[in-house]
């Protein structure tokens, strides 16, 4: 077959988690920047079109949903291709070998706490000096595009957040986990954009990617408060992602195809 079975691709997701678990810190913390960083292109990039359409998403605003949907993958695609670390993913690439008793909860623990923290530096890299720090959203309509896509995501109650959090990276690791079913860059690539594409058209949280549009919109003027970026949406954000990723795919699998029987 030129594609994974299910069995061979939680084999190869749980293989992952433990490859990262023993890598060097400073290695590990570098492509953990890095991974926030191709995040934070990609979110980059949608801004960058989907809110330089003001006309078409007047008219049409489920076209402008999806044109940003159809663009944000490619960052995940990135992180994918060249070994960068996500927290988000690693919410099942840990979970797996920690259900196997291969990890212990301590390093988990660590590990995704390590994982977030870098993923949030590069993050800011991008939304910071490379958006903001240029001009990118200085000037209309991009600015009004990014500050009312940010105040939206701010201006939700907590419990709506975490379920859209849960939904977010159950299609997130769902993308990563079609990835490695292919053996091949193309199939690797469209099995990723896939449910990445859905996540972000259907409008769900996704801390990571957060990370940088809420903070790029208050680099660049936005009236929203740091504390209410934090509590009102990161944090619910997180958790949901941390159920979404550890629960829906890497214990619903574990349980599938690792389960010793």
């Amino acid at each position: 077959m030129n594609y994974n079975s299910p069995k061979e691709i939680a084999v190869e997701f749980a293989a992952a988690g433990i490859n990262k678990s023993r890598m060097p810190f400073l290695h590990f913390a570098l492509i953990a920047i890095l991974g926030g960083a191709f995040i934070a292109f990609g979110g980059l990039l949608s801004v960058t079109v989907a809110g330089g359409m003001p006309g078409v998403g007047a008219a049409n605003p489920g076209l402008i949903k999806f044109i940003s949907g159809a663009l944000f993958p490619i960052g995940l695609i990135m992180v994918s291709i060249t070994g960068a670390d996500l927290f988000t993913s690693d919410c099942t690439a840990f979970t797996l070998p920690l259900l196997q008793k291969r990890l212990k909860a301590i390093s988990y623990i660590k590990l995704l706490i390590y994982s977030y923290l870098f993923n949030f530096i590069g993050t800011q890299l991008i939304a910071y000096l490379l958006s903001t720090g240029v001009g990118l959203f200085d000037q209309e309509p991009w600015q009004s595009y990014l500050h009312q896509f940010a105040a939206g995501k701010v201006n939700q109650d907590f419990t709506t957040v975490l379920i859209k959090g849960i939904g977010a990276n159950w299609l997130v690791c769902l993308g990563m986990w079609m990835g490695y079913a292919a053996k091949d860059i193309s199939g690797k690539c469209i099995g990723i954009w896939i449910p990445v594409m859905l996540f972000v058209t259907l409008g769900y949280e996704h801390s990571i990617a957060n990370m940088f549009f809420i903070p790029a919109a208050i680099y660049s003027g936005a009236d929203i408060l740091w504390s209410a970026f934090i509590l009102q949406n990161l944090i619910p954000a997180t958790l949901g992602n941390l159920i979404g990723g550890a629960v829906f795919v890497g214990c619903a699998y574990w349980y599938l195809y690792l389960r010793e029987r």
